[in-house]
């Protein structure tokens, strides 16, 4: 069955989900190339930004199933949809402010055959967390060229539990955007780079 819909501008079709015959990842690039056709995704290639991507899944700890994920900003689904593909006993919200691209999200979700457990949401973080609209507290926020270190830690106490993790994408070179100062005032503990990926831990 066909999840199709329309965006104001053209019909967009569903990748054909039911067909069982596709392999999982070829569905998820297949599905991350139409969302960048359709400009939430930047022209690189969809191998590099699913690698990129996975950087965030192997610096996630160990966690219970059911956790709950927040990626913050999730834009055309980097790393979101990745995270969501490879880790089915996770909880996962992808929050995006900009209409358009949840609409995409929403439309990679119906694809990926993920609406079971990743939820989007069209919204500022900081009002959708004040109207009570996500499940908190979450286990984990990722955030992907997301903002200014001081945004994110501002976030941090409002959308972690304790413990939980904070993942960020981090330059491989250059000095630290995360002063000790910073870190302590928002109870995060640096527990390194994991590739591309720096995590930290509320405690």
């Amino acid at each position: 069955m066909r999840g199709d819909r329309t965006d104001g501008r053209r019909l967009i079709r569903s990748p054909a989900v039911s067909d069982e015959a596709e392999p999982a990842e070829a569905r998820l690039r297949r599905v991350l190339a139409e969302i960048q056709r359709r400009g939430a995704i930047g022209r690189g290639s969809i191998d590099d930004a699913v690698a990129h991507a996975d950087g965030f899944v192997t610096a996630l700890p160990a966690l219970p199933p059911g956790a709950r994920l927040i990626d913050l900003g999730s834009g055309g689904g980097l790393p979101g949809l990745v995270i969501a593909s490879r880790r089915p006993d996770l909880q996962i919200t992808l929050v995006e402010r900009r209409h358009k691209r949840a609409d995409l999200l929403a439309f990679g979700v119906r694809a990926l055959d993920l609406g079971d457990r990743v939820r989007v949401i069209a919204d500022d973080v900081t009002h959708a967390a004040a109207a009570g609209v996500l499940d908190l507290p979450a286990a984990v926020v990722t955030a992907r060229s997301f903002a200014a270190p001081e945004v994110i830690t501002a976030m941090v106490n409002r959308l972690l539990g304790t413990p939980g993790w904070l993942l960020v994408s981090e330059p491989p070179s250059g000095p630290s955007r995360w002063p000790a100062a910073m870190l302590d005032q928002a109870r995060l503990r640096d527990e390194g780079r994991f590739g591309v990926v720096r995590r930290f831990v509320r405690c």
